[in-house]
């Protein structure tokens, strides 16, 4: 079987049903990407690919790697080519389909390669920087840029655009964008404020640092796809064969994509024009609307859900929705108890429904393994912040409805009534088995659940400020309602009340 490859493309094109990629591989490079990840190959990667193809963007990606791969490097064997096999559910559809990206021109090793990098910032044409180094690679390290490389990615990153601010004399037109999409908040603002903290270090020239302040736009975004990576080998063995070539970089991504940029400037939108032709682009002045529809209807909703499903023996979230009862669950939280908490003067009717459906359909995905023990990683920090500010609207509402909710709080509640081992660990008894539970709120959770009063309980529980940031005990007639659904969920079993629940 013939290896991925430009070499092999002629054949490998009228199989897959693409044009012309002897075309799109000779496009210039306008991307310098800090991030071989799967997250990056997966999402913005794959909107450049999709505009290249289409005739609008044109232009290819320069990767960046922080480390050195001895031996053979698939990128420089493949040409950087790659195949994406989408699977899931879109609007209720499965989907099962792949897609050959041809977006990647080159991947270079900073640790060996860095003067190669640094000449790419004398090229016209490069207009666009995006990075995922995780959430420790946007850190203040007081270093040098001059180093052979630097080792942070900012110092990286700030050599790069001192280069090319000195090729292109301070001119405006050699401005860039930056988009990170790393999962912190404000990530664009934060980049930025670093990149000027390390310029006053390296006693960068003042005129420098007002280039860098204005002719750089650095926009927050916000980045959601599961893009899990490797398929297993026999499934990918069946899809080369269905394809007829061999390829080491395919991965797997789900139907659902969202990039979410935040810019004010046309010259910017001008630049970004691979969004024209990718939905799942959203170029907008504030980003804080898609940041609250997936804080609340996917990461709320998740852990709403958590407890109960594991309460209930389901491993994974795909196992859980198989069920009947916990998907009706699941689309009666998001749609009758959260949405309406949502809906307001940013976020229309229309559209958080149209992103409670599209929650639906990616729990729905059965090939992704999702497990809930995951998914309940510091379980309280999770529900203070994505759940509790639901809840607690609930109640300013008055006639809300919160029925849903107050069993997924119930149901963590019941999940942290822990028991230790000698090992210091906190474990959750679950179907006759133990769960070690991460979470550094379980020593206190531990220690209210010894109270054999639930009223006690649950009173100790809402007044630790540590977890909560407030009292929420006062919370009128909030104790009183918890209590009836934990009395309830202990009597009857948690298969029986999702089983009975109704409005």
């Amino acid at each position: 079987m013939s290896k991925l490859n430009k070499g092999t493309i002629g054949s490998i094109t009228v199989k897959t049903g693409e044009k012309d990629f002897q075309s799109i591989m000779e496009l210039p490079e306008k991307v310098l990407q800090f991030g071989t990840g799967v997250l990056l190959r997966g999402l913005p990667d794959g909107y450049i690919d999709l505009a290249n193809k289409k005739g609008l963007f044109n232009g290819r990606v320069l990767v960046v790697k922080s480390t050195d791969t001895p031996g053979s490097d698939d990128f420089q064997q493949q040409d950087g080519l790659y195949t994406v096999v989408v699977r899931g559910f879109e609007n209720g559809q499965a989907i099962d389909k792949w897609d050959l990206n041809a977006s990647i021109s080159r991947v270079l090793a900073a640790n060996t390669q860095w003067n190669t990098i640094l000449a790419s910032a004398a090229n016209p044409d490069m207009q666009i920087v995006i990075s995922n180094t995780t959430e420790v690679g946007i850190v203040l390290l007081e270093e040098s840029i001059y180093a052979n490389p630097p080792v942070s990615f900012p110092a990286k990153l700030l050599a790069f655009l001192y280069k090319r601010y000195g090729h292109f004399n301070g001119s405006s037109d050699a401005g860039m964008v930056i988009i990170p999409t790393e999962l912190i908040s404000d990530n664009g603002q934060k980049l930025k404020s670093i990149l000027l903290s390390l310029s006053q270090f390296n006693q960068l020239e003042p005129a420098f640092i007002a280039w860098l302040d204005s002719a750089i736009d650095f926009c927050n975004s916000l980045v959601d796809r599961i893009v899990p990576g490797r398929l297993p080998t026999s499934e990918a063995e069946i899809i080369s064969k269905t394809l007829g070539y061999e390829d080491n970089l395919m991965i797997m991504a789900e139907p659902y994509s969202l990039w979410a940029i935040e810019t004010k400037r046309e010259r910017t939108k001008e630049i970004l024009s691979f969004a024209s032709v990718n939905p799942g682009v959203k170029l907008t002045h504030d980003i804080s609307k898609y940041k609250e529809l997936k804080l609340r209807l996917l990461n709320a909703t998740h852990s709403f859900s958590c407890a109960l499903a594991m309460l209930s023996g389901f491993d994974t979230v795909k196992v859980a929705m198989a069920s009947d009862q916990f998907r009706a669950f699941v689309l009666a939280l998001m749609m009758e108890e959260i949405k309406p908490l949502v809906v307001g003067v940013s976020i229309t009717e229309a559209e958080a429904s149209d992103f409670a459906q599209q929650v639906v359909d990616r729990f729905r995905n059965n090939s992704i393994e999702h497990r809930w023990v995951n998914i309940s990683m510091q379980y309280s920090l999770k529900m203070a912040s994505r759940c509790m500010p639901l809840i607690l609207k609930s109640y300013e509402q008055g006639n809300s409805p919160r029925k849903r909710m107050l069993l997924g709080f119930a149901a963590y509640l019941l999940l942290m009534r822990t028991v230790q081992d000698g090992d210091g660990k906190y474990y959750a008894e679950v179907s006759g088995h133990r769960i070690a539970l991460t979470d550094d709120k379980a020593a206190s959770m531990h220690i209210y659940w010894q109270e054999p009063n639930l009223e006690k309980t649950v009173i100790a529980v809402l007044q630790d400020a540590n977890i909560w940031n407030a009292n929420l005990s006062t919370i009128p007639g909030f104790v009183q309602d918890l209590v009836q659904v934990l009395a309830a969920c202990q009597q009857q079993g948690i298969t029986e009340i999702l089983r009975t629940l109704k409005d």
